[in-house]
């Protein structure tokens, strides 16, 4: 897809951090836009940020449920018409030892980060496949291409984000559709994924150990130093007109994560065990 104007984004956890950028960059490049979020406040202040106006729609939705992202296809369809540019882009974090992680988290992470995905899928590639124009962008993580202790259901749900999108793009190659995919894997940006546990249903049954309050405010630090959201959303724009499929927003450093991966599997030797504090920062 090289021409955006007068065409129609879908951007899911589109009223903060990289969707909310996504947003602004597609409405720039005159695009109608929809924004996606399941919390109201956080839409309201997104329109009220963005302008508004006849070219911006937004709708609450949990992406976790297929029956509600459906409804977002359709109230697309039938407000601005249909979408030909996709990001399923909603997200949370998680983490910590493997083992400690509660059915309840394994459900919450999961339901938002790869069934997100999937019911974005489902709802929008065959309306994109019958007018023959689209592109779906997946939001993985450099989490998704390493495998970092400490991270449990985050790097699991954004390792199968990485693995959908690949079939996706496959199988939409071996339909002959004329519907694009890519897979942002970004590293350190300064959004406030790091605040997960604010969306999650259960949040105030759910008791925040000191450890966790302590690596949240030490996260939030280290956060205001990344790259921008915006800066991220003017890669993504560069990778959906030129058709390519990784979008990698910390390529060099990121690259050499994947080789060391890789290299490893190809020695026969164990996983490395170094956690985060090894993901790119520039």
């Amino acid at each position: 897809m090289k021409e955006f104007k007068d065409k129609v984004a879908v951007v899911t956890g589109g009223a903060s951090g990289i969707g909310l950028a996504l947003a602004r960059n597609a409405l720039k490049r005159g695009m109608k836009v929809v924004i996606a979020d399941i919390e109201p406040a956080a839409l309201e202040r997104a329109t009220a940020e963005l302008g508004g106006g006849e070219r911006l729609l937004t709708v609450a939705t949990d992406v976790s449920s297929a029956a509600a992202v459906e409804q977002l296809a359709n109230t697309t369809e039938r407000a601005l018409g249909p979408a030909q540019l996709l990001f399923n882009n909603a997200g949370v974090g998680g983490g910590g030892p493997l083992w400690e992680q509660s059915e309840a988290d394994w459900d919450w992470v999961l339901g938002v980060n790869l069934k997100g995905v999937i019911n974005g899928v489902r709802a929008f590639t065959p309306k994109m496949i019958a007018a023959g124009e689209g592109h779906i962008v997946n939001t993985a993580s450099i989490a998704g291409l390493m495998s970092a202790p400490g991270t449990s259901t985050y790097t699991v749900s954004k390792h199968a984000v990485v693995a959908l999108s690949e079939v996706l793009y496959g199988d939409l190659r071996n339909a002959e559709a004329n519907v694009g995919v890519s897979v942002l894997c970004p590293s350190y940006v300064n959004t406030q994924i790091y605040a997960f546990e604010r969306n999650r249903p259960d949040a105030e049954q759910v008791e925040q150990s000191a450890e966790q309050q302590a690596i949240e405010q030490a996260t939030a630090e280290f956060f205001n130093t990344a790259l921008s959201p915006d800066a991220v959303a003017e890669q993504v724009f560069e990778a959906i007109a030129s058709d390519r499929f990784y979008i990698l927003t910390h390529p060099q450093g990121t690259l050499q994560q994947v080789e060391k991966r890789l290299r490893g599997i190809l020695d026969n030797v164990n996983p490395s065990v170094a956690g985060p504090e090894e993901f790119p920062v520039a």
